[in-house]
């Protein structure tokens, strides 16, 4: 027999080895030893009171084996002579597009203007230690994309988008934690990430998949409304049939392009701000209610997720990264920008959140109408260039104090920070523009009454964390094709049809769906 039931345990009987077990068969009315086994389905924290509660979704097994496999088989089979489709980009939404190819029987070709993730780690050195940024390979471009070096957060809203379930199980299968499968807001981490992704690489390279690493697209040549090659960085081109264009929402140079060629884009709403630095035993007082304690060591490093209306426009928080590190994302040199990664135990000494401002592309960027589709990006742009001005024309980010932001004033000095290329006291409260700093500022305020402890002179203000999303979105038909050039397929946070790992995945693998017929 098989029971499916809802379990709430306090911390006493989370420290139990048995204590799911013991409370089960309390709850079911049955033996203990009857109960062969429990597959976990579902577990969250509930810490809204100052007991705070586990709570469990579980399968339980009673006098009846669990079954130990997956439901989820990836039957992989050889496509090296199979028919090619081309894939830009390789990144979440590239990397899922090239296994969905393989599974339709067509041959991946993948382009990637970046490294592999071993070759990537020295350019990432690079711009924490010596401030130098390579416009190829960097915290958003190589192979995994910006998520290969970020906190492997794994929660999405895009439930109807795909099978989310699948996705979890392809990260399992090339050897996340299948914890991920049970935790409400999974991640895996930015210590474990680069394996999982060389692990990906290496199953699209056996079934007879290419992946050119270091090769950037430099042009589209077109005739008759398809793309007939692309022209590489080296000079060479490329025959293609399809192309599946999954360049992440960093690749300003495609934008560019797309735009040269009176290909049809559109502005598109984002948001941009600043990530908040807290001690994370701040956060973790606030949200486990152990003032002056430090937490039980059954509970992870606490997190938070805040929102605010300021005159109609959203104020919230964004990638919220508990017991992780800032690090510096920008794509090329002369430009700050920060944004926040988790290892996957989630054990350093701060919390880093983006708070961001909504951007309405349509009402807020009027002086940026002569970049007339671009103008979001061109607004970005202008906010990274001041952010590394006024951070000492290096990667060093300016900073204030958090109740020095929200009182106007410079920051005599700053906290200590998880940030390596360093902080450089800046009147960010000054320098970014009124529609943003003066929306965060209201926000903070706001944020600080939800969360008593938060608006705290202990809190750094970073910036510029503007890279949330794409400001462009490269629009397609019912299907997925660009309505203009008929085997181009915008793919992912680059064409703006995602905003995270899985929700990326999942548009490559529908975008694959479409191209592959």
């Amino acid at each position: 027999m098989i029971k499916q039931l809802q379990l709430r345990i306090n911390l006493h009987e989370e420290g139990k080895p048995n204590g799911l077990l013991y409370k089960a068969a309390y709850d079911l009315d049955v033996k203990s030893s009857e109960i062969t086994g429990i597959k976990i389905l579902r577990k969250s924290i509930d810490a809204r009171k100052s007991r705070i509660m586990f709570n469990y979704k579980v399968e339980v097994y009673i006098n009846e084996p669990m079954p130990e496999t997956s439901a989820y088989v990836f039957d992989y089979k050889d496509v090296s002579k199979a028919k090619p489709i081309h894939i830009i980009g390789f990144g979440p939404a590239g990397m899922w597009a090239a296994l969905r190819c393989i599974e339709l029987g067509f041959k991946p070709i993948v382009l990637e203007r970046g490294k592999n993730v071993q070759d990537r780690r020295r350019d990432i050195k690079a711009i924490n230690q010596n401030h130098f940024v390579n416009e190829d390979s960097n915290y958003c471009f190589g192979e995994g994309g910006a998520g290969t070096y970020s906190d492997g957060k794994l929660y999405t809203r895009s439930l109807k988008r795909g099978d989310v379930r699948k996705i979890f199980e392809n990260l399992v299968f090339h050897g996340a934690t299948d914890q991920i499968l049970v935790d409400a807001h999974p991640h895996i981490g930015t210590n474990k990430l680069p394996k999982v992704v060389q692990n990906i690489r290496e199953t699209i390279l056996k079934y007879g998949g290419e992946i050119h690493f270091e090769t950037r697209v430099t042009d589209f040549n077109i005739k008759n409304n398809k793309i007939k090659s692309l022209t590489l960085q080296n000079g060479n081109e490329l025959d293609i049939e399809k192309v599946i264009l999954a360049t992440g929402h960093s690749a300003r140079d495609i934008y560019y392009l797309l735009n040269e060629k009176n290909i049809q884009l559109q502005a598109k709403s984002f948001a941009m701000g600043v990530r908040v630095e807290h001690p994370q035993q701040i956060i973790d007082e606030i949200q486990y209610h152990c003032k002056g304690e430090q937490r039980d060591e059954l509970l992870p490093a606490a997190s938070y997720s805040l929102v605010n209306q300021v005159n109609d426009r959203g104020v919230y928080s964004f990638c919220m990264c508990p017991g992780g590190f800032i690090v510096p994302a920008a794509t090329a040199n002369g430009e700050v920008v920060v944004n926040g990664m988790s290892p996957s135990r989630r054990n350093n000494e701060f919390a880093n959140s983006g708070i961001v401002v909504e951007i309405n592309a349509d009402r807020d960027l009027f002086k940026y109408e002569q970049h007339g589709v671009l103008k979001g990006l061109e607004y970005q742009k202008d906010l990274e260039r001041l952010a590394f001005t006024s951070g000492g024309r290096s990667q060093s980010a300016p900073a204030q104090r958090l109740t020095d932001f929200v009182e106007g004033r410079l920051s005599n000095d700053l906290n200590s920070t998880s940030y390596q290329p360093g902080l450089k006291s800046a009147p960010l409260h000054s320098l970014l523009p009124k529609l943003i700093g003066g929306s965060l500022r209201k926000g903070f305020k706001a944020f600080g009454e939800k969360m008593h402890g938060y608006y705290t002179a202990e809190a750094n203000v970073v910036g510029v964390e503007s890279r949330t999303s794409s400001p462009v979105n490269i629009p397609r038909n019912e299907n997925l094709a660009h309505p203009e050039i008929t085997n181009l397929f915008p793919c992912g946070e680059g064409g703006g049809y995602a905003g995270g790992i899985v929700s990326a995945a999942m548009d490559g693998e529908r975008c694959a769906e479409a191209a592959c017929v």
